[in-house]
Order: structure tokens, then C-alpha cells, then sequence
């Protein structure tokens, strides 16, 4: 199925697109639904990133939180074991026990000495527009 196998983050007319190159004749409402039945299942997670159209992607092995470049939307994964670890001291702080998060920062590119670039393992996937 082409979503399983997608490395970025489609929209549902990018998706339509990829569909429509194995099968022109898949209709917008079956690809909703298939959508809808693949994220209720737990194989594919519904990302909006500021107020945008939902974007799609297959769940991984691990959380990741996002940095989206607000220069191009493109979007840079990425896990942080200090910043997991800080979001569950403020809430047991606050006397609660973290169920689930989701974190979303928005930047533009700074020119920076190499050492500052994206981690190694941080995936950068363009947003379809």
C-alpha cells in the first residue's frame, strides 16, 4: 500500500496522486475512508501542522516530535530523551502521569558550524503543498 511505504508526510490530494498512478479510477471518498480505517487500526498516524491540511504517515517503532522549517514546511523528526524526560517531571510536578504528547516546533534555518546541524537520525521530509 502506497502509504505504509512513505517516507514523508502527504496530504490526501498528494496521496490521490500516487494512488492514481496504479489506479485512475480510485475515488477521493474511498481513499478517505481507507485513510480513517488505516488510523483507527494504528498503522498510520493524521498529522496537521499549523492549522494545515491533515498530512499522513506510517507509525514507527518510537515517538518522534517534529521541527517543522517554516521557510519550505519542510519536516525534520526527531527524539530527545532530555526533552521526553522533562515532560514527565513537569507532570508529575503537577501530580500527573503522562499518557501521550505531541510536540511541534516551528523555525527557520540559522547558518551554524557543523556540530549544530540536524541530528544524526533526524529524517527531513518536505511537506507536499
Amino acid at each position: 500500500m502506497i502509504i505504509l511505504a512513505s517516507r514523508d508526510y502527504p496530504d490526501v490530494d498528494e496521496l490521490r496522486s500516487r494512488v492514481g498512478v496504479a489506479n485512475p479510477r480510485i475515488s477521493l471518498a474511498t481513499l478517505y475512508r481507507t485513510l480513517r480505517l488505516l488510523a483507527e487500526s494504528g498503522l498510520i498516524e493524521r498529522h496537521t501542522f499549523r492549522g494545515g491540511p491533515a498530512r499522513y504517515r506510517p507509525v514507527g517503532d518510537e515517538h518522534k516530535d517534529h521541527l517543522i522549517d517554516v521557510t519550505n514546511d519542510r519536516v525534520v523528526e526527531f527524539r530527545s530523551g532530555m526533552i521526553e524526560r522533562l515532560q514527565s517531571e513537569i507532570a508529575a510536578m503537577l501530580g500527573y502521569r503522562l499518557t501521550g504528547h505531541k510536540l511541534e516546533l516551528y523555525g527557520e534555518p540559522v547558518r551554524a558550524p557543523e556540530r549544530h546541524r540536524a541530528p544524526i537520525g533526524a529524517r527531513r521530509t518536505r511537506l507536499s503543498t
